[in-house]
């Protein structure tokens, strides 16, 4: 069991975490009125953990969608869900910090960090305002016994909204790419490039041929704001880039030695080029393919779709693996993947990024 939110009263859509329903045969949604409605699951991103339902649209009511870029840490929030099946359950709170990344909770991390008591069966739900409007989508919590501690976490709304937009336009997250490796800025960093700022994105490389180098970004510049709304690290900018979508346009406030400049980029599309992998390796096979990014930046080829026990699965691989390497040889995009396959022989060693971790997965041919 899990929690849901209208968001769409005329069309009947309600949204969830993907892990709610992933996987499911049935989906049924129960409203506070006791109506019961059979749902259709009309798209997903487990990368996000957001997925887009659809019921019969009869007398529905939608809630109000905020703008959470404009939610402040101190403000207060109501947690609205399904707690261990107890039916509507509303816990209050405060927003405890914004812009949580590194919990390797999914692989775009943007979250909303709240004391709202959160606990199993929340996920899916609402995290709302005192206006009563939708701030985010509870979605995660940190307890020592999988209860709340007084730690949990939420997707943005805007970032939620952005996902679903996509899925109500493509059937999927066609998630935007802008093509850059970097890292949080510290004071450490700070002190040894000089900077007068010590919070954004820094940019330590871009790649060739992607949004970023035809926007004119340079390695060494500093990314500050995005639509002119701050960026605090680059997990931050990592996720709002992804949860924009392909084709997305962004004006993006950098600094560069030392004087603030607008740079406007067109995003390209992560998923672009995918493949069917079994059409590059049999060892491969039972895996989708396709250009896209570790959590820290680096360009590489992303698994997702992989199916049980197929023989990719066999070998070690996982959904959100990025392959950024063959036998010590860097690998950036799916077409390197496969020159490099066509020409190894023998034993072949796929360096593998899984969240924070690498690693090494051997194919022996």
């Amino acid at each position: 069991m899990g929690s849901g939110v209208i968001i769409d009263s005329k069309e009947g859509y309600v949204v969830t975490n993907n892990h709610v329903v992933d996987n499911a045969d049935e989906i049924t949604v129960k409203l506070t009125d006791g109506r019961e409605f059979k749902a259709k699951k009309l798209g997903a991103d487990e990368q996000s953990d957001i997925a887009l339902l659809k019921i019969e649209p009869d007398e529905l009511t939608a809630m109000p969608l905020s703008d959470s870029d404009e939610l402040r840490v101190g403000d207060f929030v109501v947690a609205i869900g399904n707690p261990f099946g107890l039916n509507q359950t509303v816990t209050s709170g405060i927003v405890s910090a914004l812009g949580r990344s590194g919990l390797n909770i999914g692989g775009y991390e943007n979250f909303i960090q709240t004391d709202a008591a959160i606990n199993r069966g929340n996920s899916g739900g609402a995290l709302v305002n005192l206006s009563g409007e939708l701030v985010g989508i509870n979605t995660a919590i940190f307890g020592p016994n999988g209860g709340n501690v007084g730690i949990g976490f939420a997707i943005p709304t805007n970032m939620m909204k952005s996902l679903v937009d996509q899925i109500i336009e493509f059937g999927e997250v066609r998630r935007g790419l802008l093509g850059i490796i970097g890292q949080d800025i510290d004071s450490g960093l700070a002190d040894a490039m000089n900077l007068d700022v010590n919070q954004g994105a820094f940019v330590s490389a871009v790649s060739p041929d992607t949004a970023a180098e035809k926007g004119g970004i340079q390695a060494g510049d500093i990314i500050t704001e995005i639509d002119g709304r701050s960026v605090v690290s680059f997990q931050e900018l990592r996720a709002k880039v992804a949860s924009r979508g392909a084709g997305a346009e962004l004006e993006l406030t950098i600094l560069r030695k030392g004087k603030r400049e607008k740079i406007n980029v067109v995003l390209s599309d992560a998923t672009q080029n995918a493949v069917i992998a079994k059409e590059i390796h049999p060892a491969l096979e039972g895996a989708t393919l396709g250009n896209g990014e570790t959590k820290q930046g680096e360009n590489g080829v992303v698994i997702s779709n992989l199916q049980a026990r197929s023989p990719a699965a066999r070998i070690g691989l996982q959904d959100g693996d990025v392959i950024i390497g063959i036998n010590r040889r860097k690998i950036d995009t799916v077409m390197q993947l496969r020159s490099e396959l066509d020409e190894a022989k023998g034993v072949i060693a796929l360096n593998i990024k899984r969240g924070i971790s690498s690693l090494y997965l051997v194919i022996r041919s």
